[in-house]
């Protein structure tokens, strides 16, 4: 996945996404929370690093323009205790 570094990468295999398809079919927020249930612990520049990767946007713009809606999000699907879209495992 071009554009994470290999921490990155490994968190993201470790909750069972290999691949940008996968990434593009769950969204970087529900990833991000699938990312925490597997144990890892991301930072959210993991989330805007996430959603760098699907709209091509660097991260810092990322984490600029589009926290405040990403936040919200990731706010309302943990709280939801939302189960996460599809199964790669």
């Amino acid at each position: 996945m071009t554009g994470l570094g290999p921490k990155s990468r490994e968190m993201l295999r470790s909750a069972g996404i290999c691949s940008v398809t996968q990434l593009r079919e769950i969204g970087s927020v529900a990833a991000y929370v699938r990312v925490k249930q597997a144990g890892c612990k991301p930072s959210l520049n993991f989330l805007w690093g996430l959603e760098s990767v699907l709209c091509g946007e660097h991260w810092r713009d990322v984490a600029r323009h589009h926290r405040a809606s990403l936040l919200l999000a990731l706010e309302q699907q943990e709280s939801n205790g939302q189960t996460l879209k599809g199964d790669f495992s």
